[in-house]
């Protein structure tokens, strides 16, 4: 029998922070988590030090990757760091529907997909690449009167959308495994995947909901060089202890 051995797992080099003056943190945000449940999982790691914390750019809860976060007198500076292309890797399920777009909501169509060739599937990647206009999923964070888009449509109440102009610079189908079709998306802020997907289907005369989808950068950051919440929240805690 060969000899197991065992490697060390490498430790996590945690650079100097000073949380009050101002730091950019770079978070893979997990899967199920909100953008706020991040927020607060850290602010609340900074107490008793009260500071300011706030990300730039959402993500949905079933969605992860990178999230970026501001600390003290860098949260001047999120509307900036927003506003940056935003680069994902994601899978869509062709032949259904779901209200929210995505698996947040239950499927409440079926569409047939035994036209749809993978020829097809890359052509019609043509049509969403450029300036485009889409319009909001009802199950988004949008405003309207001062009210999110989810809360009303959670309440069952309809409301007019308005389409958004969004950019969207590279769009690659990278495996197709019917229902199943992987892609990789390069797009302006602004842009929704989950919009995106639902009309990616309706081009292929089906259906299509966001059934993954991970941030991999905005702007000149990347996912590889992010965080998990959890050895970041310890490492703050081990400072103040210290």
């Amino acid at each position: 029998m060969s000899e197991i051995i065992e490697m060390p797992v490498p430790a996590i080099t945690f650079p100097e922070f000073n949380f009050a003056e101002g730091e950019l943190l770079l978070i893979n945000k997990p899967y199920k988590w909100t953008s706020f449940d991040v927020v607060g999982k850290l602010r609340n790691s900074f107490k008793p030090l009260k500071l300011k914390v706030g990300h730039a750019g959402t993500l949905d809860p079933l969605a992860t990757g990178l999230l970026i976060i501001c600390t003290g007198k860098l949260t001047k500076q999120i509307d900036t760091f927003q506003a940056q292309e935003k680069e994902y890797t994601g899978t869509m399920t062709l032949g259904a529907t779901t209200p929210s777009f995505d698996m947040e909501t239950e499927v409440d169509q079926e569409y047939p997909t035994d036209h749809i060739t993978e020829p097809q599937i890359h052509a019609a990647t043509a049509a969403f690449i450029g300036d485009i206009q889409q319009y909001p999923p009802a199950h988004s964070a949008v405003k309207v009167n001062g009210e999110r888009l989810y809360v009303k449509a959670r309440l069952g109440e309809k409301t007019e959308l308005r389409l958004r102009n969004v950019t969207v610079s590279a769009f690659e189908i990278t495996r197709i495994a019917l229902p199943e079709v992987d892609f990789h998306i390069v797009c302006s802020k602004g842009t929704y995947i989950r919009s995106l997907v639902s009309d990616f289907g309706a081009a292929l005369n089906s259906g299509a909901y966001l059934s993954k989808l991970t941030r991999t950068r905005s702007g000149d950051f990347l996912l590889d060089n992010a965080f998990e919440v959890q050895e970041l929240v310890a490492h703050i805690r081990s400072l103040k202890q210290a």
